[in-house]
């Protein structure tokens, strides 16, 4: 199961493997009080992209477009397969900073993530 949690949010036993997918650290909170198993940065939508959509609503369909163009790269085709594999084995918690859950990075990557466990991927564990 993949889970998408706001990084405000209290941290559960049933969040499973917890990754922060922002670009930024989340404002007001110290690394030490953030319970996570990583930080992927290369996941994030450029800060070129984050600033242009502004987390303006109407420019949603456009930015799911261009990030999904961003998570194209090698790199994070490669942390994409990771994560598929994560959540054959157990929960996966995609964590962020935006109050707009419907309208996060983190949405756009679940769609991802269940579209290429949905095509038959053969998703590989890490290493």
């Amino acid at each position: 199961m993949i889970n998408l949690k706001r990084a405000y949010d209290a941290a559960e036993p049933t969040d499973g493997y917890r990754i922060l997918v922002d670009r930024l650290w989340p404002r007001g909170i110290r690394k030490e009080a953030l319970p996570l198993d990583a930080w992927e940065p290369t996941l994030a939508p450029s800060g070129a992209l984050r600033k242009w959509f502004g987390h303006d609503p109407a420019r949603w369909s456009e930015f799911a477009r261009r990030y999904r163009d961003e998570l194209r790269s090698d790199a994070a085709q490669a942390l994409l397969a990771d994560l598929a594999w994560r959540v054959t084995v157990g929960n996966v918690t995609l964590v962020f900073a935006a109050r707009d859950v419907t309208h996060s990075n983190a949405e756009v990557l679940k769609e991802e993530i269940e579209s290429a466990l949905g095509t038959g991927a053969h998703p590989r564990g890490p290493g």
